[in-house]
């Protein structure tokens, strides 16, 4: 008689607490994201700082740069394990900060040592998976963590805006910690071993990335356009992130070069577009159509389903290859811009929210196909090193995007703010369309 033989699965034996637990943490930073993002125009609003909106996005973007630059290699040399337990102390004691904050400037300080820990987690994470789950799982188990998004964003938004209305939004950041104790718990033990134990942090790594994130911290802060020099400030600002970005990262990265590096920079480019536009949604929502905060939400959430949507789409397209890669950027690339169509008024309202939709099937098309080749290309033992450098660059490109964007949105929060965001979005699509460039030159 001929047996079986059982079909690995994410839900059977040791791998089933350790699913559970990546898809918890993951949870809890999607939430934190679906929520923050739907109160943030009642955040500015009530601090009297539209002109830090886009800030407040990029602030924790820029320290989780540093976060990656460290974290992979201490991974590598320590395991999992303590990169989670101190990512999740960080990340809850920045949501307090914030939570706490009675002006933008402390929000943001709140936001940039939430987004050193986030950072950490995130890289621990990457690692465990690539670590737990083999190549034919790998896939699936990233498929989770994008479904770690889609219970946040069918309640997420809707139950910030309920909790902003009736307690204030003052709750959203401190009430969010009460969720990272279980979180943790489950994924306190997952397997995770160190895999090189002469694996060192060389200082240079950790200084270009301070570098970095102090450049698009400089470009935030000088594009409020409230000190003095401050168009000299944004120059050298960016030229600080043009000149140390690229040392965090292999080789060629913001080049295009063949393989891994170009896989990095497609996705980077991608998400940093996704990104810079889902700042500008709920804000635009509520500027040219006049949607509450829950109404507003509710379009954050179908684009979370359909990132979800496109992401088991790719775990059960393996056999279309770089094909789902190029197919989620065009996607992307036209939802994306879509959406500026909010600001036609003859527009139905339907047209812009269900363009956002479509952006986040793309960006779900192509996330996982690029984190799967990522690990894939990475040489054995260096998977700490390849995830960082998959999120450094997302978090890089992100937070220099929301920067720059912030330049342009605060000189005309005060006379056009939604003229400003139409084109920022507009820009934003454009972008999204320069990364099919890198796509056809993955392998």
């Amino acid at each position: 008689m001929t047996v079986l033989a059982e079909r690995p699965s994410l839900w059977t034996g040791p791998r089933l607490r350790t699913t559970i637990g990546i898809g918890a943490l993951a949870f809890l930073f999607a939430f934190e994201a679906l929520a923050v993002a739907t109160v943030m125009p009642q955040v500015a609003e009530d601090l009297d700082g539209l002109t830090w909106y886009a800030a407040a996005f990029a602030a924790p973007l820029a320290s989780s740069v540093v976060a990656y630059a460290l974290a992979g290699r201490w991974i590598d040399r320590q395991g999992t394990r303590p990169a989670i337990a101190s990512g999740v102390l960080v990340f809850c004691v920045g949501l307090v900060i914030a939570g706490l904050a009675p002006d933008m400037p402390v929000l943001m300080f709140g936001r940039l040592v939430q987004g050193f820990g986030a950072g950490a987690c995130g890289v621990a994470i990457y690692v465990v998976v690539a670590q737990v789950y083999d190549e034919t799982l790998r896939p699936a188990a990233f498929a989770v963590l994008s479904a770690a998004w889609v219970v946040p964003a069918l309640v997420g938004p809707v139950l910030a805006a309920a909790i902003a209305d009736l307690l204030g939004w003052r709750w959203i950041f401190l009430g969010v910690p009460l969720m990272a104790l279980p979180a943790w718990w489950l994924i306190r033990d997952a397997p995770g071993e160190p895999t090189d134990s002469a694996s060192v942090v060389r200082r240079d790594t950790v200084w270009w990335a301070l570098l970095a994130a102090l450049g698009v911290l400089v470009v935030s802060l000088a594009g409020q356009r409230n000190i003095a020099g401050w168009p000299a400030m944004i120059g050298i600002g960016c030229a600080v992130v043009l000149l140390s970005g690229p040392r965090l990262l292999p080789p060629g990265t913001w080049i295009a070069r063949r393989g891994m590096p170009s896989a990095i920079l497609t996705r980077g480019l991608l998400f940093g577009a996704y990104c810079v536009a889902e700042t500008y949604v709920p804000l635009l929502l509520r500027l040219d159509r006049g949607l509450s905060l829950s109404q507003a939400g509710v379009v954050l959430t179908g684009a979370a389903v359909l990132w979800f949507g496109g992401s088991w789409t790719a775990a059960r397209t393996v056999r279309l290859g770089d094909l789902r890669v190029w197919l989620g950027a065009v996607v992307c690339a036209a939802g994306v811009a879509g959406f500026a169509s909010v600001a036609l008024g003859p527009v139905p309202t339907a047209v812009p929210m269900a363009s956002w939709a479509v952006a986040g099937f793309g960006i779900g098309l192509l996330f996982p196909t690029i984190s799967n080749l990522t690990l894939e290309l990475a040489p054995s033992g260096a998977e700490g090193e390849a995830s960082a450098a998959l999120q450094l660059d997302d978090a890089l490109v992100v937070a220099f995007g929301l920067a720059l964007s912030s330049v342009v949105f605060a000189g005309f929060a005060d006379t056009a703010p939604s003229g400003a965001a139409t084109a920022l979005i507009l820009g934003a699509g454009g972008l999204a369309a320069c990364s099919v460039v890198p796509a056809l030159r993955l392998r």
